[in-house]
């Protein structure tokens, strides 16, 4: 391993760093809007799994609470994993407001929302950050970490979207950055698939805000540093939905599959689908 960083081991193999801090005041205001054009009735429609419209603003303003210091969180439970924790207190979160006005709602995901978009825009993106369990880093570069969390907002969003009745957002800026944001789980999805040394994986999204993303199998791990060379051992076309819909688990991997043109390698190609950029 090259030298400590500011707290952060490197972590070249996660390929370039992403600055998504200018993203959070637009993606607030998206929200908003979304939030304010809603009737009161769609604010008990089914959003995600057993969550309502509400229920995913009350996490939405969970998230922003937790990550300016002043959040609900419980300790762990003996013998409680991460995500079981996570689930746990997200829930009880999402419980302890079921009362509250979509106006009080909108009121405080606005204020904590700005609070939290000043903040991130002058994070300093090489410090050491909270770990990205979906990566296999921790603790991540802040640079990550914000992705994530970035990620994890447009998510949501999109989940109330589609509860009352509208298509992903198709602004093309904010989608290339989740979506490059969610293949930096690519290497630590291949992490236990074996390969030549050298060779290449590539999934290709297709669309105005697509791209295209190579890890390639090294000496200790998969890399995404690495430059593409010659035709991949694997290459899985999707197209941007499903790509999206396949890291947030909305699709699973055999539905992605079918909807996929793979080249070369179809057990490279099918480890690569197995991808989740979500704590899952």
């Amino acid at each position: 391993m090259s030298p400590e960083c500011n707290g952060v081991s490197s972590v070249s193999w996660l390929g370039d760093p992403i600055d998504a801090r200018a993203r959070f005041g637009p993606e607030l205001r998206s929200l908003l809007d979304t939030l304010r054009g809603l009737a009161p009735t769609d604010w008990s429609r089914t959003a995600a799994g057993r969550w309502t419209v509400h229920d995913v603003a009350a996490h939405l303003l969970g998230d922003y609470y937790g990550r300016l210091g002043h959040g609900y969180r419980n300790g762990f439970a003996e013998g409680e994993t991460l995500e079981a924790f996570i689930h746990r207190t997200n829930q009880e979160w999402v419980e302890l407001h079921a009362d509250d006005s979509p106006a009080s709602l909108i009121d405080a995901l606005a204020a904590a929302g700005t609070q939290l978009a000043r903040r991130f825009a002058t994070a300093d993106l090489d410090a050491a950050a909270l770990g990205v369990s979906w990566a296999g880093v921790d603790p991540a570069p802040a640079w990550l970490d914000i992705a994530r969390e970035f990620t994890e907002y447009w998510t949501h969003r999109q989940q109330i979207r589609h509860a009352v009745g509208c298509g992903t957002d198709p602004e093309p800026c904010a989608l290339a950055m989740v979506l490059d944001t969610f293949m930096r789980a690519l290497p630590h999805t291949l992490r236990r698939t074996s390969a030549p040394l050298g060779a290449q994986v590539q999934v290709i999204a297709e669309g105005p805000a697509g791209g295209r993303w190579t890890a390639t199998a090294t000496a200790d791990r998969w890399s995404l540093a690495e430059a593409p060379t010659g035709r991949p051992a694997a290459a899985v076309l999707l197209d941007t939905e499903t790509v999206w819909r396949l890291c947030t688990r909305n699709i699973d991997p055999a539905g992605a599959l079918a909807r996929a043109h793979v080249q070369g390698d179809r057990r490279l190609a099918e480890a690569a689908c197995r991808i989740v950029s979500i704590v899952y």
